[in-house]
């Protein structure tokens, strides 16, 4: 592999293009979150699979999908955003992210697990907690069962476990996640199941739409607000969410919120994730697959307003 090109900034977020030897395209960044420096929390948000099959209305890397990535694959885009910043695999950041979500439902890869063994040892890193998440598909049932493991042997108290629900009505779901998934019983259980003490909340990740439904009855009904924590993030500005008529029901001009207000009555802890408005631009929020920019003879007026620097790194 080799990177083929890339954009944004130090201070902010940076995506790469990279190359395959199958001749494929795959993205992965590097992102801080001010105003926390480097050393306190440093983000890598990698890819598991060349483009993706669920096809989230509102993310433009289901557009294409070419197959899983190997775990050689999977370990270059990480090696190469660690050893530009930190040659000898020294991470001094307090916080030291990688999330599995950048383009690909992991769930699909088994190769995902094959580098969680790996990664304590690869890197020196005591701030490192790997983040995977997922729609949870159908069939995927030997993934999470090796995943609870890893996690049991390697990642206790340090692993960031995060369900995609975006609405608690199933119908209104299967129109933003269209393939078959755990229904949300299914993934409560299995929650429980992955919580011990000591362990970080697993997240129930909503990037809400303007009338998608989120009933705080529903999810007390299946997840205790001790072992499972909510995040609302807004619908970035993608060329999905564009052409499926998707807007975001979190918008920089607001600062109070209903349906916030509501799931904390319920007694849920509640994250509010909105990022920083140049990461629209640079391409670095969830689903902006960069390679949609270059081919798109409408660039979109809210991100992509960007120019790829071309560098090609051998």
């Amino acid at each position: 592999m080799r990177v083929l090109a890339q954009t944004g900034c130090d201070d902010i977020a940076r995506v790469y293009i990279m190359g395959t030897a199958a001749g494929r395209r795959i993205e992965c960044v590097e992102s801080v979150q001010p105003p926390l420096s480097r050393e306190e929390k440093w983000v890598l948000i990698v890819s598991t699979l060349h483009g993706c099959p669920v096809g989230c209305s509102f993310c433009d890397a289901g557009t294409e999908y070419h197959g899983k990535l190997t775990a050689e694959e999977l370990l270059f885009q990480i090696d190469h955003l660690v050893r530009k910043r930190y040659p000898d695999g020294t991470v001094p950041a307090k916080k030291f992210k990688i999330q599995f979500a950048r383009m690909g439902e992991p769930a699909f890869n088994p190769a995902v697990i094959d580098v969680l063994e790996v990664l304590p040892r690869r890197y020196r890193a005591p701030g490192l907690i790997p983040s995977l998440s997922t729609v949870a598909p159908h069939g995927t049932d030997r993934f999470f069962e090796d995943l609870l493991a890893v996690k049991e042997r390697h990642y206790r108290g340090r692993f960031q476990l995060q369900f995609s629900l975006h609405t608690t009505d199933e119908q209104v779901r299967r129109t933003l996640v269209p393939i078959r998934t755990w229904d949300v019983s299914r993934m409560a259980r299995y929650g429980e199941l992955f919580h011990e003490e000591g362990d970080r909340k697993i997240v129930l990740n909503f990037a809400l739409a303007e009338g998608a439904p989120i009933d705080p009855d529903i999810l007390l009904r299946h997840f205790s607000p001790e072992i499972f924590l909510i995040k609302i993030t807004p619908i970035n500005p993608t060329y999905a969410a564009i052409r499926n008529n998707l807007s975001s029901y979190i918008r920089p001009d607001k600062t109070e919120y209903k349906r916030v207000h509501d799931l904390k009555a319920a007694g849920f802890e509640v994250i509010v994730s909105i990022g920083e408005r140049e990461e629209n631009a640079i391409g670095s929020n969830c689903g902006q697959y960069v390679l949609t920019h270059q081919r798109s003879q409408q660039p979109l007026k809210t991100g992509y307003t960007y120019d790829i620097s071309q560098e090609t790194l051998l």
